[in-house]
């Protein structure tokens, strides 16, 4: 087990070269979207980034399949300074006040996981929550993965408001505001919530987006795709892979290529970025084409 953990790890199959170009071209869209909307990427080794780690995988804990599937590909962190962003967060803090004063000093604020979309992420970034929905369902743990075609989910850590919370009714579909002013939000179950409900009169002032978590998981996890068979795969070395392109690489682009699997083997760089760094080298016609004979001809 311990070695085909290792061979896939220093190997590419057919599909590592001729879809990873759009997963990774997806993400980088993505990410460049966060960025240009004031959200900074942080280093998932920092101490910030260590314990959202943590928080996200001691959510996934309850199932250790979906766990060990499952990774981060990058978090950013909301650094915005525009006019518009420092309103949201002034409303925030006043509203934080004015619960904590109603409500025997204390606001009850919680961080909490919001999974969406690509898109739907990125509108919220951009323009904050829809005030079309009736409500804003949040998890202290998250249960389920909203993963998009790419195999890549996005989730937002937020800041929420919860005040005193009422049991949600089972009737709340059309719900958008508390049932009472004794009340500020609505969990599932009181002893042990797994959804924190923020109604539509309170989306943009008592939920603050601090943080977005991106991860790759598999697509089977994300309900958005029936499971499907899964074929063997078949793995090519990087080694293997490198002596079959050279006959078709100038001098120079041998070299870059070996220089490239020798900082992979040194783990200057990653899986991934072998791959996309192979890609680059040879070419993504030349290296699929190369990837696929070798499978045809092992199969």
């Amino acid at each position: 087990m311990n070695q085909i953990g290792a061979e896939n790890q220093t190997s590419i199959t057919i599909d590592d070269a001729m879809s990873e170009s759009n997963e990774l071209d997806s993400c980088y869209n993505c990410f460049q979207h966060f960025v240009a909307n004031g959200f900074s990427k942080i280093d998932e080794s920092s101490f910030e980034g260590d314990i959202i780690k943590t928080s996200f995988f001691s959510s996934l804990s309850r199932n250790p399949r979906i766990s060990y599937r499952t990774k981060i590909v990058a978090i950013h962190k909301n650094s915005n300074t525009s006019q518009c962003w420092k309103i949201r967060a002034n409303s925030f803090a006043v509203y934080t006040k004015a619960v904590a004063d109603t409500r025997g000093g204390d606001a009850n604020i919680k961080y909490a996981w919001y999974g969406a979309s690509k898109n739907e992420i990125c509108e919220t970034v951009m323009h904050g929550f829809s005030w079309r929905r009736h409500s804003i369902s949040v998890s202290p743990a998250k249960h389920g993965l909203d993963v998009d075609g790419s195999g890549v989910g996005h989730l937002l850590l937020c800041r929420v408001i919860l005040g005193k919370q009422e049991v949600a009714r089972e009737d709340s579909r059309d719900q958008f505001h508390p049932s009472s002013m004794d009340f500020d939000s609505a969990v599932d179950d009181i002893s042990s919530p797994t959804r924190y409900i923020i109604w539509n009169t309170h989306l943009n002032c008592n939920i603050l987006p601090c943080y977005i978590l991106s991860f790759e998981a598999p697509l089977c996890l994300s309900g958005l795709t029936e499971p499907k068979t899964i074929k063997p795969k078949t793995w090519i070395t990087f080694g293997t892979l490198i002596s079959i392109l050279s006959p078709f690489l100038d001098h120079s682009q041998r070299a870059s290529l070996e220089e490239q699997y020798t900082n992979y083997l040194e783990k200057k760089i990653t899986r991934p970025q072998m791959i996309q760094r192979a890609r680059a080298i040879a070419g993504n016609q030349l290296l699929s084409a190369v990837v696929k004979l070798y499978t045809n001809k092992i199969n």
